[in-house]
Protein backbone atom coordinates (compact mmCIF):
# COMPACT_ATOMS: atom_id res chain seq x y z
CA UNK A 1 0.00 0.00 0.00
CA UNK A 2 3.00 2.72 0.51
CA UNK A 3 4.41 2.13 -2.97
CA UNK A 4 1.17 3.12 -4.57
CA UNK A 5 0.66 6.07 -2.23
CA UNK A 6 4.10 6.98 -2.90
CA UNK A 7 4.00 6.41 -6.69
CA UNK A 8 0.89 8.90 -6.89
CA UNK A 9 1.98 12.81 -6.70
CA UNK A 10 -1.31 13.72 -5.94
CA UNK A 11 -1.53 11.96 -2.59
CA UNK A 12 0.70 14.51 -0.70
CA UNK A 13 -2.10 16.17 1.99
CA UNK A 14 0.15 18.39 4.78
CA UNK A 15 3.62 18.20 6.14
CA UNK A 16 3.04 17.17 9.62
CA UNK A 17 5.65 17.04 12.61
CA UNK A 18 6.77 14.00 14.27
CA UNK A 19 8.94 13.18 17.62
CA UNK A 20 11.51 10.52 16.45
CA UNK A 21 14.97 9.00 16.99
CA UNK A 22 16.90 10.80 15.03
CA UNK A 23 20.58 9.42 14.35
CA UNK A 24 22.91 12.13 14.54
CA UNK A 25 26.40 9.56 15.01
CA UNK A 26 27.02 5.99 13.91
CA UNK A 27 29.73 3.76 13.31
CA UNK A 28 30.42 0.12 12.08
CA UNK A 29 32.92 -2.23 13.29
CA UNK A 30 34.58 -6.02 12.30
CA UNK A 31 36.82 -7.21 15.39
CA UNK A 32 38.74 -10.34 15.06
CA UNK A 33 38.64 -10.64 19.04
CA UNK A 34 42.19 -13.33 19.91
CA UNK A 35 43.12 -14.64 23.38
CA UNK A 36 39.65 -14.68 24.72
CA UNK A 37 38.97 -16.30 28.09
CA UNK A 38 36.17 -18.55 28.42
CA UNK A 39 34.79 -19.11 32.23
CA UNK A 40 33.70 -21.96 33.42
CA UNK A 41 31.31 -23.16 36.00
CA UNK A 42 33.29 -25.62 38.45
CA UNK A 43 31.68 -28.53 36.93
CA UNK A 44 32.18 -27.80 33.52
CA UNK A 45 35.79 -26.61 35.10
CA UNK A 46 37.06 -29.96 36.34
CA UNK A 47 35.77 -31.39 32.96
CA UNK A 48 37.79 -28.91 31.50
CA UNK A 49 41.30 -29.97 33.23
CA UNK A 50 40.78 -33.50 32.40
CA UNK A 51 40.36 -32.73 28.93
CA UNK A 52 42.89 -33.40 25.78
CA UNK A 53 41.49 -31.22 23.00
CA UNK A 54 39.13 -28.80 22.86
CA UNK A 55 36.71 -27.82 20.13
CA UNK A 56 34.58 -24.44 19.38
CA UNK A 57 31.38 -25.31 18.48
CA UNK A 58 29.12 -22.24 18.81
CA UNK A 59 29.31 -18.67 20.05
CA UNK A 60 25.77 -16.37 20.80
CA UNK A 61 25.77 -12.78 22.52
CA UNK A 62 24.12 -13.07 25.89
CA UNK A 63 23.71 -9.50 26.31
CA UNK A 64 25.29 -6.08 25.98
CA UNK A 65 25.87 -3.67 28.66
CA UNK A 66 26.31 0.00 27.12
CA UNK A 67 27.06 3.46 29.01
CA UNK A 68 27.16 6.64 27.58
CA UNK A 69 29.32 9.31 29.09
CA UNK A 70 30.02 13.01 28.08
CA UNK A 71 33.78 13.65 26.87
CA UNK A 72 34.98 16.82 29.03
CA UNK A 73 36.09 19.97 26.67
CA UNK A 74 34.55 18.05 23.72
CA UNK A 75 31.28 19.15 23.59
CA UNK A 76 29.15 16.95 21.55
CA UNK A 77 30.94 14.23 21.95
CA UNK A 78 29.87 10.79 23.58
CA UNK A 79 32.23 8.50 24.86
CA UNK A 80 29.98 4.54 24.00
CA UNK A 81 31.59 1.52 26.73
CA UNK A 82 30.27 -1.88 25.54
CA UNK A 83 30.84 -4.81 27.23
CA UNK A 84 29.67 -7.77 25.63
CA UNK A 85 28.52 -11.34 27.54
CA UNK A 86 29.00 -14.25 25.05
CA UNK A 87 28.03 -17.36 25.55
CA UNK A 88 30.69 -20.22 24.06
CA UNK A 89 29.84 -23.74 23.37
CA UNK A 90 32.78 -26.20 23.42
CA UNK A 91 33.52 -29.62 22.59
CA UNK A 92 35.73 -31.31 24.74
CA UNK A 93 37.19 -35.16 24.59
CA UNK A 94 38.84 -36.39 28.08
CA UNK A 95 40.60 -38.96 25.27
CA UNK A 96 41.19 -40.21 22.28
CA UNK A 97 38.69 -43.02 22.17
CA UNK A 98 36.57 -41.00 24.46
CA UNK A 99 33.11 -39.40 23.35
CA UNK A 100 32.78 -35.66 22.68
CA UNK A 101 31.02 -33.53 25.75
CA UNK A 102 29.59 -30.36 25.16
CA UNK A 103 30.45 -27.34 28.01
CA UNK A 104 29.08 -23.95 27.73
CA UNK A 105 31.26 -21.03 29.70
CA UNK A 106 31.05 -17.21 29.45
CA UNK A 107 33.70 -14.50 27.91
CA UNK A 108 33.86 -10.75 28.54
CA UNK A 109 34.32 -8.28 25.64
CA UNK A 110 34.75 -4.41 26.55
CA UNK A 111 35.18 -1.91 23.52
CA UNK A 112 35.08 1.62 23.64
CA UNK A 113 34.08 4.16 21.07
CA UNK A 114 33.61 7.77 20.57
CA UNK A 115 30.63 9.35 18.48
CA UNK A 116 28.63 12.44 18.31
CA UNK A 117 25.55 12.97 20.10
CA UNK A 118 24.89 16.76 19.78
CA UNK A 119 23.98 19.07 22.73
CA UNK A 120 20.50 19.55 24.70
CA UNK A 121 19.58 21.10 28.00
CA UNK A 122 16.25 21.00 28.17
CA UNK A 123 14.18 18.97 30.88
CA UNK A 124 11.53 16.35 29.32
CA UNK A 125 8.32 15.85 31.57
CA UNK A 126 5.25 13.82 30.30
CA UNK A 127 1.52 14.12 31.27
CA UNK A 128 1.94 10.67 31.67
CA UNK A 129 3.23 10.72 35.34
CA UNK A 130 0.95 10.44 38.42
CA UNK A 131 0.84 12.80 40.90
CA UNK A 132 3.04 9.73 42.96
CA UNK A 133 5.01 9.04 40.13
CA UNK A 134 5.80 12.68 39.97
CA UNK A 135 9.58 13.26 38.36
CA UNK A 136 10.41 16.53 40.22
CA UNK A 137 13.69 16.86 38.55
CA UNK A 138 12.27 16.23 34.90
CA UNK A 139 14.01 13.51 32.59
CA UNK A 140 16.94 15.32 30.70
CA UNK A 141 17.00 15.69 27.25
CA UNK A 142 20.08 13.13 27.21
CA UNK A 143 21.06 10.74 23.75
CA UNK A 144 20.52 7.31 23.59
CA UNK A 145 23.38 4.80 22.60
CA UNK A 146 22.20 1.42 20.58
CA UNK A 147 24.37 -1.38 19.79
CA UNK A 148 23.29 -4.03 16.75
CA UNK A 149 25.72 -7.11 17.03
CA UNK A 150 25.25 -9.85 14.40
CA UNK A 151 25.47 -13.34 15.27
CA UNK A 152 29.80 -13.84 16.28
CA UNK A 153 31.74 -16.16 14.31
CA UNK A 154 32.93 -19.00 16.10
CA UNK A 155 36.95 -19.34 14.72
CA UNK A 156 39.06 -21.27 17.55
CA UNK A 157 39.39 -22.28 20.49
CA UNK A 158 43.19 -23.03 22.41
CA UNK A 159 43.40 -25.40 25.42
CA UNK A 160 46.52 -24.61 27.99
CA UNK A 161 47.73 -24.91 31.24
CA UNK A 162 47.06 -22.24 33.52
CA UNK A 163 46.76 -18.68 32.44
CA UNK A 164 47.75 -17.42 29.37
CA UNK A 165 47.97 -13.68 30.53
CA UNK A 166 49.73 -12.46 33.73
CA UNK A 167 47.50 -10.70 35.78
CA UNK A 168 44.19 -10.79 38.26
CA UNK A 169 41.20 -11.38 36.21
CA UNK A 170 37.99 -9.66 37.73
CA UNK A 171 35.38 -11.87 37.77
CA UNK A 172 33.24 -9.44 39.51
CA UNK A 173 32.32 -8.05 35.92
CA UNK A 174 30.16 -11.04 35.35
CA UNK A 175 26.73 -10.16 36.54
CA UNK A 176 24.30 -13.12 38.35
CA UNK A 177 22.34 -13.11 35.67
CA UNK A 178 24.69 -13.97 32.90
CA UNK A 179 26.19 -16.74 34.90
CA UNK A 180 22.75 -18.39 35.40
CA UNK A 181 22.64 -18.68 31.50
CA UNK A 182 25.64 -21.30 31.81
CA UNK A 183 24.12 -22.33 35.27
CA UNK A 184 25.43 -20.77 38.35
CA UNK A 185 28.54 -19.22 39.45
CA UNK A 186 32.06 -19.15 37.38
CA UNK A 187 35.10 -20.33 38.90
CA UNK A 188 37.22 -18.51 40.38
CA UNK A 189 41.15 -18.56 39.03
CA UNK A 190 42.58 -21.67 40.07
CA UNK A 191 45.85 -24.03 39.06
CA UNK A 192 44.24 -25.87 35.84
CA UNK A 193 43.79 -25.47 32.43
CA UNK A 194 41.91 -22.44 30.31
CA UNK A 195 40.35 -21.93 27.49
CA UNK A 196 41.11 -19.15 25.25
CA UNK A 197 38.92 -18.26 21.90
CA UNK A 198 39.01 -16.37 19.00
CA UNK A 199 35.74 -14.88 17.23
CA UNK A 200 34.32 -12.41 14.67
CA UNK A 201 32.11 -10.06 15.84
CA UNK A 202 30.55 -7.26 13.83
CA UNK A 203 28.55 -4.05 15.26
CA UNK A 204 26.92 -1.19 14.66
CA UNK A 205 27.09 1.81 16.72
CA UNK A 206 24.50 4.78 17.29
CA UNK A 207 23.70 7.52 19.38
CA UNK A 208 20.29 8.73 19.17
CA UNK A 209 18.60 11.73 20.15
CA UNK A 210 14.80 12.64 20.19
CA UNK A 211 14.01 15.47 17.59
CA UNK A 212 11.16 16.76 16.03
CA UNK A 213 11.23 16.73 12.16
CA UNK A 214 9.15 17.56 9.76
CA UNK A 215 7.99 15.63 7.23
CA UNK A 216 5.65 14.89 3.85
CA UNK A 217 2.00 13.25 5.06
CA UNK A 218 0.35 11.10 2.02
CA UNK A 219 -2.45 9.17 4.10
CA UNK A 220 -3.24 7.41 7.27
CA UNK A 221 -1.63 3.86 7.29
CA UNK A 222 -4.62 1.65 6.77
CA UNK A 223 -4.11 -1.82 6.23
CA UNK A 224 -5.49 -3.19 2.76
CA UNK A 225 -5.93 -6.82 3.49
CA UNK A 226 -8.10 -8.35 5.61
CA UNK A 227 -6.65 -10.76 8.49
CA UNK A 228 -6.40 -14.82 7.77
CA UNK A 229 -8.19 -16.95 10.42
CA UNK A 230 -5.48 -19.93 11.42
CA UNK A 231 -6.62 -23.34 11.05
CA UNK A 232 -6.79 -25.44 13.78
CA UNK A 233 -5.79 -28.84 11.61
CA UNK A 234 -2.04 -28.82 11.13
CA UNK A 235 -2.36 -30.50 7.51
CA UNK A 236 -4.29 -27.36 6.46
CA UNK A 237 -1.25 -24.92 7.76
CA UNK A 238 1.23 -27.36 6.25
CA UNK A 239 -0.34 -26.91 2.80
CA UNK A 240 0.35 -23.18 3.07
CA UNK A 241 3.76 -24.12 3.04
CA UNK A 242 5.78 -23.19 -0.26
CA UNK A 243 8.02 -26.37 -1.27
CA UNK A 244 11.51 -25.62 0.09
CA UNK A 245 13.15 -25.70 -3.33
CA UNK A 246 16.26 -23.63 -2.53
CA UNK A 247 17.37 -26.14 0.45
CA UNK A 248 17.50 -29.38 -1.74
CA UNK A 249 19.09 -27.52 -4.66
CA UNK A 250 21.56 -24.94 -3.65
CA UNK A 251 22.58 -22.29 -6.10
CA UNK A 252 25.83 -21.88 -7.32
CA UNK A 253 28.28 -19.05 -7.02
CA UNK A 254 27.01 -17.92 -10.72
CA UNK A 255 23.46 -17.28 -9.68
CA UNK A 256 25.29 -15.88 -6.13
CA UNK A 257 27.00 -13.39 -7.98
CA UNK A 258 23.82 -12.53 -10.10
CA UNK A 259 21.79 -11.82 -7.31
CA UNK A 260 24.72 -9.56 -5.95
CA UNK A 261 24.79 -7.44 -8.68
CA UNK A 262 21.27 -6.55 -9.13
Amino acid sequence: MADNVLNNENCFKEAVCIDAQRVYDSCSDKDCIEDLKVYFTSCDQEKVNNTSNVRIKDVSVLSTYVNLEPIPFNRGFYSVDMTFYFKVSLEILSSPTSCPEIVHGVSVFNKKVILYGSEGSVKVFTSSETCEEMNIAGNKSSPKAVVQVAKPIALSAELIEGRKNCGCECLCMIPECICNCIGGNVEHEKCGKSVYVTIGLFIIVQIVRNTQMLIPAYDFCIPDKECVTSSNNPCEVFKQIDFPVNEFFPQGIENKCTENKT
